[in-house]
């Protein structure tokens, strides 16, 4: 490290430091710009009718702020109490999230009547999503039927099909709603904890008026109160979400009131800003009570007791992020994993959810019809046909959630598990003997019904691995499987926008027979749904059209081929309607593919090289199908910007045709490319109709307890083989920094908290070495020095957490991905501490050097008559025995108005009082330095022209030595400067930490206003204690620890870089609020030291410098 001169400007540029604070400064900028972008929006709005009946208070449930409400839809106006002496339906619970309202209820509200009106979706014969074997409750596959819960193999899959398509539904759903006012439940822990308290008080009241209501209607009897429901669906958005677990914890909630839980956008694992001791703690609480809540009780000797079950047993969550357009509650924090186990629990994203196939917004998410209808009709199919009532098995709950809300794709390509254990082969192919008929549940397993026949199916024989229908032909289409899958081509895929059953079935045969269907399985209904554009306008009737995105695929593997001889494609006769234009185009293909002729792999190093230079890949015509492309790292960490070509369709001449004709003539006769992502921890997202398209999930490395798959992320593209594509993509630069910021934001505000308390522990120890006091600035440099201290500073903690999440039992997270990641943060911390620095050095030489030209300039004017007289009526003001009283004790008046402020006000306030204190002694310090300065500056100058105008004498050496004890002093000024500037800076980031809270609590009336909590204002008081002691000492304060026999070479640097260690790897957890516990701790180890130090009569002062020897001459 550098000498520095008395200058407090640094004695020049430290171009690490000053790298890093450039770094910053390009990706917030980068960042805040891609904040500032429209989001594409493709929802339908929602419309509705809506009518808001308040629900009055219980006898015995307290009038208060909140409000409770039960929504109508319709445009009639109603009476409010008839209206609630006809609740008969099922009880559903809205809560809004931070800063909702009760009002976001009404397109839930809206869409559930219109669904129970006009009844349940059309039926679609695709395959169903399957329990994976974590959700069916087994560690592993031979483990999965010894559970006493589930009898056989085939009550898994009866299960899902029981929870099939309905008639119609056997009751309504009443929505109701709390009306929490509007208050910012995410920035502050007492509101959440409010709401969590109002929302159990509503759920007894909501099903305390279900009965009052039955005796309302039946004259004052009690009626038949077994048709009442006694459990109430709770629906939360956002915070409301997490506000709903909670009350589900909470001890006062009645027993069983509340067994299904449906979160929209709701942070589950930590707070979206983990910034309030408080707000963290309670989200620790809670997550702690679920995790205990599904362990049963154990005996003395450590086994669960055969005889007691768990006491969430029966309760099920479901949680549906945004995907990768929410940015305020990313799809890794509305995980359950490792808070709720997988038999109880669901994730599906908004991209992955059937029919809905999108990403939203953080609030668009309420009202985007296409998952709002979704939503509305899986909580329709929730009620008990014989009943009316929620279902009461949370096993059978948990299937419908999965049947309509989860896709099958993830299980169609391997990237989920699943739990049957039927081998379809064996139980299928059973080649016209006696195990075909000993097994019968898998013939009609993928079949169509019945009902579904067609007649005169002209055979068609393909003679080629490629099949294509371009027309409903009523043809069936033959393929040899021994002929066509040779050559490594043992899979079978078939894309189609026909309907299965209804436009398209698919038959295996162990022989070809013109009888009945007895030799043939069928397996149309295997084929999965895909999201499908809008179908393309024809020019006009009977005209040629664009071929039509695929809605639907096919996949079979060889064991699925194996034993069989054909496959069979069975396209359904056009139909005819009188007086309509004939339907858009159709189309179907089919190929047998080799698997590892369609596989690439991306390299994080090709990535990143395509900053520069586009990466090019072409396919010629008759590619692969499907073409699996594997990324060692997911898409949200290194997003691409993606471009798919057609380059040619079959055309000869192609010198004739230009570009774009050659474009549009491919058009008609391929269907558009889509591509599927998946990435472990965000899951699916589906590309339909990719032409240019940004590659992004919303994936994160940092968090473990990694549940599914391996951590590369795959990425699979259904391109048309009859055309050829020229596919090229690159960095997507300016979204790669927005999602890193989004994605590590609070792993950078625990790293900037870390760097300045590892900046603090080195000006601490230039102290404690008697050497020259280093700038914040300085120090910030020395964090980048190689190898040390850089690497035990940025990976010495990464080992500590890496070790702690693997002994921990999760599952860690990638190595070298984290650790590059974190390496990015440490460098993007010291950067914005190091602009923060140098800011207010800068404001603060300023402001000192302006007072002192004052000064110095007008200082003639002071003794003019109103001046005079002003400053007499200032004098008598602090003459006064209150005021001369407060003057001589200033830091003990500090602490006084800080202490009451911060327990009986806000945090925020008391520490305000601090940072003003602060603030006053930078401004001092550095006044005094400047006027110090120029006094020594006068006699240096006289004597340099006495000595250039031949004076000699012994006054030149008075003079001299006058000159050189001044300079001493104002070191001492500027050292006791940089001293009060890292206090200042690291008080303010607590109080900034603090000020969300803040904002949330002045936003509430003042009748409202609580109390802070007591663990937030006891930190914050830890915080007090350090910023009094140690500016009542000054610099000396830092030597006080050395004292010890255990630590008599090193001082307070050892508490400082303790607490560094301590907050970087908070911020690796993701939870930068435990920097108060660091905070906290430094202020008792402070406190403590000035305590011994008055008892031994040995209290030092900055400004006593004799056992302090200045090197910065």
């Amino acid at each position: 490290m550098a000498v520095e001169s008395g200058d407090p400007r640094p004695a020049r540029i430290r171009w690490r430091v000053a790298s890093a604070a450039a770094v910053a400064a390009a990706a917030l900028l980068l960042g805040i710009s891609g904040l500032m972008k429209a989001l594409p929006n493709a929802c339908v709005m929602t419309y509705m009718y809506p009518t808001y009946v308040p629900v009055p208070s219980g006898p015995g449930s307290p009038s208060g702020k909140y409000g409770l409400f039960l929504y109508h839809e319709g445009w009639k106006k109603i009476d409010f109490e008839q209206h609630l002496r006809r609740l008969a339906g099922v009880p559903v619970l809205f809560i809004p999230g931070n800063g909702g309202s009760y009002k976001q209820v009404r397109s839930l509200g809206a869409e559930s009547d219109r669904a129970y009106n006009a009844g349940p979706q059309d039926k679609a014969y695709y395959q169903q999503s399957f329990f994976t074997p974590d959700e069916a409750g087994m560690s592993n596959v031979e483990n999965l039927w010894g559970r006493e819960s589930w009898d056989s193999p085939d009550h898994v899959r009866d299960l899902l099909a029981d929870v099939g398509h309905q008639e119609e539904y056997v009751n309504r759903l009443d929505w109701f709603a709390v009306d929490l006012e509007g208050e910012h439940s995410a920035l502050d822990g007492r509101i959440l904890e409010e709401h969590t308290e109002y929302v159990v008080q509503a759920i007894h009241r909501i099903l305390d008026q279900y009965r009052e209501s039955l005796r309302a209607r039946s004259g004052g009897k009690r009626g038949n109160e077994d048709a009442l429901p006694t459990s109430v669906i709770v629906v939360g958005h956002s915070m409301g979400g997490f506000v709903a677990r909670a009350a589900v914890v909470h001890p006062e909630l009645r027993k069983g009131t509340v067994q299904t839980v449906v979160t929209i956008s709701s942070p589950h694992l930590l707070p979206p800003l983990a910034l309030q001791p408080s707000l963290g703690h309670f989200f620790s609480r809670i997550n702690k009570a679920w995790r205990m809540g599904y362990s049963s009780p154990r005996s003395r000797s450590g086994r669960p007791r055969p005889s007691s079950e768990a006491p969430l047993s029966d309760v099920i969550v479901i949680s549906l992020p945004g995907g990768i357009y929410d940015y305020q509650v990313r799809s890794r924090m509305a995980s359950l994993d490792t808070i709720v186990p997988a038999t109880n629990s669901l994730t599906v994203g908004a991209p992955e959810m059937l029919n809905a196939w999108l990403s939203t917004e953080h609030q668009t998410i309420l009202w985007c019809n296409q998952l709002v209808v979704q939503l509305a009709h899986t909580l329709l199919n929730v009620v008990d046909r014989q009943t009316g009532q929620v279902i009461s098995s949370p096993r059978t709950r948990l299937a419908v959630f999965i049947a309509r809300l989860r896709s099958a794709i993830p299980q169609t390509f391997g990237w989920l598990a699943t739990a049957d254990l039927m081998d379809d082969k064996e139980s299928a192919s059973g080649r016209n003997d006696k195990s075909t008929a000993a097994k019968p549940k898998y013939v009609g397993r993928y079949a169509c019904p019945r009902t579904f026949q067609w007649e005169g199916d002209r055979d068609f024989h393909v003679d080629t691995s490629l099949v294509t229908v371009l027309a409903m032909d009523g043809r069936r289409r033959w393929l040899d499987i021994q002929k066509q899958a040779v050559h490594g081509r043992s899979n079978f895929v078939l894309v189609t926008n026909f309907a299965p059953c209804l436009g398209i079935r698919v038959h295996l045969w162990h022989g070809k027979s013109k009888k009945a269907n007895h030799n043939a399985v069928e397996v149309t209904a295997k084929m999965v749904q895909l999201p499908s554009a809008p179908a393309p306008r024809q020019a006009e009737p009977g005209g040629q059209s664009e071929q039509a995105s695929p809605s639907g695929i096919l996949r079979l593997s060889a064991d699925d081929l194996e034993g069989f001889r054909y496959i069979t494609i069975s396209v359904a006769p056009r139909p005819t309607v009188v007086g309509r234009p004939p339907p858009a185009a159709s189309m179907a293909v089919g190929q047998f593919i080799d698997p590892r002729d369609g596989s690439a792999f991306l390299s994080a190093w090709s990535i990143l090289s395509s900053t520069y230079r586009s990466q090019s890949l072409h396919l010629n015509e008759k590619h692969p199908l499907v073409m699996n492309f594997s990324v060692s790292v997911g898409f949200g960490v290194l997003p691409l910007l993606m471009e798919v070509k057609t380059a040619s369709c079959g055309i000869s001449d192609r010198q004739q045709a230009g570009d774009s004709e050659v474009a549009n003539l491919c058009k008609l006769r391929c269907f558009p490319p889509l591509a599927m992502l998946w990435d472990p921890y965000a899951g699916l997202q589906i590309l339909p109709n990719l032409r240019v398209e940004t590659i992004v999930s919303d994936s994160s490395t940092v968090l473990p307890g990694l549940k599914y798959g391996s951590q590369e992320a795959s990425m699979v593209l259904l391109a048309d083989p009859h055309c050829g594509y020229n596919i090229t993509f690159k960095l997507a630069k300016s979204i790669t920094v927005n999602r890193f910021l989004l994605t590590h934001a609070s792993q950078i505000g625990g790293f900037m908290v870390a760097v300045l308390l590892y900046a603090l522990s080195r000006q601490a120890r230039a102290w404690e070495l008697d050497t020259s006091f280093p700038s914040l600035y300085a120090c910030l440099e020395r964090n980048f020095m190689f190898p040390v201290p850089f690497l035990p500073l940025c990976f010495g903690p990464l080992f500590i957490y890496f070790f702690r999440t693997t002994i921990g039992g999760d599952i860690p997270p990638p190595y070298v991905q984290t650790s590059v990641v974190a390496a990015i943060c440490y460098v993007i911390a010291n950067g914005i501490m190091a602009v923060l620095a140098v800011g207010s050095m800068l404001t603060f030489h300023a402001t000192a050097s302006l007072q002192v030209f004052l000064r110095s300039r007008w200082q003639s004017k002071w003794n003019s008559r109103w001046l005079r007289r002003l400053f007499d009526q200032v004098s008598v003001c602090f003459n006064l025995q209150m005021v001369r009283k407060v003057r001589a004790v200033p830091r003990l008046t500090t602490g006084i108005v800080a202490t009451v402020l911060v327990f009986f006000v806000h945090p925020v306030l008391g520490l305000s009082v601090l940072l003003l204190a602060h603030t006053w002694s930078c401004h001092l310090a550095l006044c005094s330095y400047r006027e110090t300065r120029a006094t020594a500056d006068r006699p240096q100058a006289d004597a340099n022209s006495r000595r250039n105008g031949h004076h000699n004498g012994g006054k030149d050496d008075l003079d001299e030595s006058s000159v050189v004890d001044t300079k001493s002093v104002a070191l001492v000024h500027l050292e006791s400067f940089k001293f009060f500037q890292g206090l200042l800076l690291l008080h303010f980031t607590a109080t900034a930490m603090l000020l969300p809270s803040f904002i949330a609590w002045t936003q509430r009336p003042k009748v409202d206003r609580t109390l802070p909590w007591f663990l937030d204002s006891l930190l914050c008081f830890g915080v007090l204690l350090h910023g009094l002691y140690a500016s009542s000492g000054g610099a000396d304060t830092i030597s006080s620890f050395s004292r010890f026999e255990a630590l008599r070479s090193y001082g307070l640097s050892v508490v400082f870089a303790v607490s560094g260690l301590y907050t970087y790897w908070a911020g690796l957890c993701l939870a930068p609020y435990r920097a108060f516990y660091a905070f906290a701790a430094i202020g008792l180890i402070t406190s403590v030291m000035r305590y011994t130090d008055k008892n031994k009569g040995d209290c030092c002062s900055l400004y006593k410098s004799k056992r302090r020897h200045f090197h910065g001459h």
